[in-house]
C-alpha cells in the first residue's frame, strides 16, 4: 500500500484506480500461469517441493525484515526503482504486479500447490484463492489513500511492522514446512 501511493503520487483518482486494477488482473494471470504450469517448471529445473518451501520461507522473511526495518519504512523498491517507476507510463505490470503483489514469496507458494497431485476440485479451489486474493489486493489498493489518512503516520507505521511480523511468521513456518520432510526422511 505504501508503495502504490508513492508510486501514484500525483495521479488522478481515475488513473490510481485504473492501475490498480490492471496490476491485480495481472497479478492473478502471473499467479494461474505458475499454478498449471508450476509441475512442467519444478521438473524442468529439478526443484523439490521441500526447495520451493524453504527459499519461499526465505523470500518471506527477506520481505517481513524490510517491513520491521524503521529505516526502510517497510518500502520493497530501491530508490532508482522507484524513480523509474514513476516515470513510466503505465507501472500496473512492474513494478506493481510484479514483484509487489506476485512476488517470490506468492510464486513459491502457488509453485507449493502446483507441485502436489492436486484434483480437478483442489484446482478450481486454488484458482478461486488466487482470484480472490488478487480482488483483496484491489480493494487494499483502491482504499490505500483513506486507510493512510484514518490510520496517520504513526499508525501505518505500526501497522506495517504488525504485518511484518505476521509475514516473518508465516516466512519460518514455510522454512519449518521444507526441512521437516528432510530430516524425517
Amino acid at each position: 500500500m505504501p508503495v502504490f501511493l508513492v508510486l501514484t503520487e500525483g495521479d488522478s483518482i481515475q488513473r490510481r484506480n485504473q492501475q490498480a486494477l490492471k496490476a491485480t488482473i495481472y497479478m492473478t494471470g502471473i499467479l494461474l500461469s505458475f499454478l498449471f504450469g508450476g509441475t512442467y517448471i519444478i521438473n524442468f529445473f529439478g526443484i523439490s517441493l521441500e526447495g520451493i518451501r524453504i527459499a519461499g520461507g526465505l523470500m518471506i522473511m527477506s520481505w517481513a525484515f524490510s517491513l520491521l526495518n524503521p529505516k526502510e519504512g517497510g518500502r520493497k523498491l530501491s530508490d532508482e526503482d522507484e524513480a523509474d517507476a514513476k516515470e513510466k507510463p503505465d507501472i500496473s505490470f512492474s513494478p506493481l504486479a510484479m514483484p509487489l503483489l506476485s512476488g517470490p514469496g506468492s510464486i513459491a507458494v502457488v509453485l507449493s500447490f502446483a507441485s502436489q497431485d492436486l484434483s480437478f476440485t483442489n484446482y478450481a479451489l486454488i484458482t478461486a484463492a488466487i482470484v480472490l486474493c488478487s480482488l483483496g489486493a484491489y480493494i487494499v489498493l483502491r482504499i490505500a489513500p483513506q486507510f493512510v489518512k484514518l490510520l496517520g503516520k504513526t499508525g501505518m507505521a505500526g501497522f506495517t511492522r504488525m504485518m511484518g511480523f505476521i509475514a516473518l511468521a508465516i516466512g519460518v513456518q514455510f522454512i519449518i514446512n521444507g526441512i521437516k520432510p528432510i530430516i524425517a526422511g
